[in-house]
């Protein structure tokens, strides 16, 4: 009987609270909640510890500019019952708010596209009326390299033009003019699309299954992005312009979210995505949008034929420059997470042993230090990823040893015991013999310090993708990277999307550190990425994703890496060769991956 009337009781205080608040009644509650605003309908809204009360229909911005001072960086979104929200939209139920700002990976996002589309319209403005237009190639360290294109020929820039650029930036920033967004039928934005000739959107969003496109606008500038923006131009401070090779790179703040990173020229990495671009364009497949033309026209056989023998390629020309380079007994091979190091090393190695040399594939894994003597990270995780995980002395010692032509037992790291074992395994250099090294410090002198220049030949490999979202919205090499690593550490290592995404940015960080820095002394950069892949990877991607519960951390960078895979049609693995380096993460693979 008391419980029913104790359940009677809060029904009836539950319902004079709803009352009160609907007839706006001012009141302070035993939580501390205060009610700001009378004579409309209330909702509640919980910021960190505290509630408060805001009239139904309060956008985020109005709610972010009382708080902004406890922020160092400006606020860019909001965050409101885990739901990415922009900063314009209104409040219309009570729920649980944060913030993101531009010193968060999210809202690093979202400037960076504003800042593109500050950039397209003072182009637009600049020199629209000449039909010439800005195209965004591919990112270049902290920024984004752009060409001007008039025609489908590429306009060479020149310094008074950037200066021009500059100015009119600065111009519409100073205005504070408004990013409207508003959505229009798939059909209409198509139409759109041809109107203003961006034809790479009218083809990718041929293939939009929504029937509904969102479209941002900068003052009567029209265009679509993949992502959410800030609300004003008025939030662009922090950018640069800076000439580079025919085009000029856009660049945006790193680290630091109110300082522009330095322009440090990648000349190696330009060229080597350039030569990929080139490429694609060749096979006339060179934005998603051009992709999903050849899988609908039923070409998934032919451009996985010409892939591999392009990739085959580029593997002999390669192990043709290092039999050439005489005196080569160290292949230090290096590059970022997911980018295939095993199956390169391995078909390298079928293409030097074709050549007349004796390979020998082993990972740098083998010289992990003891698990109890590994160093540990800022948060007292084991830092396998660290330089100093390694035996340096040992690596060293062993390898001059085996260049004197002496006889080494190579060492092999337990991974359950967490400890070096020998297991005779033996190796001698003879006069063709070679070692094919694979691991993430391959190119960093720092780890073979005492070995002879002349005897290393390194290296660089990264999945660099080929393709373009389209004109103005490039595809990030990163994301391409983490599809991979989430299909196959789920099929090898038991892992979840879920597990990958929380891990990927200390995996990125430790990229950033270990391997970036020392891409450009590679002898030679080798592109791993495949034309179709991600239209492959989509198929095991989507239910791993899909999998992430909307409460959990990692759904937002989930949501994100769905509405990427859908721009693609899905195609069938059938047909792709065992020895493919797509078979490294979706599995099949001829090799010991």
């Amino acid at each position: 009987m008391k419980l029913r009337l104790h359940i009677i009781e809060r029904e009836l205080s539950l319902m004079e609270t709803r009352l009160r608040r609907k007839a706006g009644f001012c009141q302070k509650g035993r939580t501390g909640m205060e009610t700001l605003y009378m004579g409309e309908e209330q909702i509640v809204v919980k910021i960190g510890e505290k509630e408060k009360t805001y009239p139904a229909g309060v956008s985020f911005l109005s709610i972010a500019q009382e708080y902004q001072d406890q922020y160092e960086d400006d606020i860019v979104l909001a965050l409101y019952n885990n739901r990415l929200r922009e900063l314009k939209k209104t409040v219309k139920k009570d729920g649980e708010l944060s913030f993101l700002t531009t010193s968060d990976k999210t809202g690093k996002r979202a400037y960076r596209r504003s800042v593109t589309l500050l950039m397209q319209k003072a182009v637009y403005n600049l020199w629209g009326r000449e039909h010439i237009g800005v195209y965004v190639r591919y990112a270049i360290g902290q920024g984004y390299y752009c060409e001007l294109m008039k025609d489908g020929e590429s306009c060479k820039i020149t310094e008074t033009m950037i200066g021009a650029l500059k100015k009119e930036m600065y111009r519409l920033v100073m205005a504070d003019l408004p990013i409207e967004k508003y959505s229009m039928n798939t059909d209409e934005a198509v139409a759109l699309f041809h109107e203003l000739g961006m034809k790479d959107k009218e083809k990718l969003f041929r293939y939009r299954r929504s029937s509904r496109v969102n479209i941002y606008e900068l003052d009567h500038y029209k265009d679509y992005f993949y992502g959410f923006m800030v609300p004003s131009t008025g939030y662009l401070r922090y950018y640069d312009v800076t000439a580079y090779q025919d085009g000029f790179v856009l660049l945006f703040p790193g680290k630091e979210a109110k300082k522009v990173s330095e322009f440090v020229p990648s000349d190696k990495l330009f060229f080597t995505l350039k030569r990929s671009r080139d490429w694609g364009k060749l096979q006339q497949i060179d934005t998603i949008g051009a992709l999903n033309d050849a899988i609908a026209a039923g070409k998934t056989q032919e451009m996985i034929l010409t892939q591999e023998a392009l990739f085959e390629e580029r593997i002999g020309a390669l192990a043709e420059m290092i039999v050439k380079e005489e005196g080569k007994k160290f292949i230090m091979i290096a590059g970022p997470s997911s980018s295939g190091k095993t199956t390169f090393s391995h078909r390298l190695s079928i293409q030097l042993a074709a050549k007349g040399l004796k390979p020998h594939p082993f990972p740098l894994d083998d010289y992990y230090v003891d698990r109890d003597k590994c160093p540990r990270d800022e948060n007292g995780e084991l830092d396998f990823e660290c330089l100093e995980s390694l035996d340096v002395e040992l690596f060293n010692h062993d390898m001059n040893e085996l260049l004197a032509g002496k006889a080494v037992n190579l060492p092999i790291f337990n991974f359950k015991t967490g400890k070096r074992e020998y297991k005779d395994k033996i190796m001698q250099l003879g006069k063709d013999d070679v070692l094919v090294i694979e691991g993430i410090h391959g190119l960093n002198d720092k780890l073979s310090y005492s070995l002879p220049v002349e005897s290393k030949f390194k290296i660089y490999i990264s999945a660099l993708t080929q393709l373009n979202i389209d004109e103005h919205n490039y595809l990030p090499t990163t994301d391409g990277r983490m599809i991979r690593r989430i299909v196959r550490d789920a099929r090898t290592r038991g892992t979840s999307a879920k597990e990958t995404i929380a891990m990927w940015d200390s995996v990125r960080r430790g990229e950033e550190k270990n391997i970036f820095p020392f891409q450009e002394g590679a002898d030679v950069m080798f592109n791993s990425a495949l034309i179709y892949e991600l239209a492959v990877l989509k198929i095991y991607a989507e239910p791993l994703l899909f999998a992430i519960d909307k409460d959990c951390p990692e759904y937002l960078e989930a949501k994100r890496l769905l509405k990427f895979l859908d721009y693609f049609l899905p195609m069938s693995p059938d047909g792709i060769g065992q020895n493919s380096i797509i078979r490294e993460f979706i599995g099949g693979s001829c090799f010991n991956v």
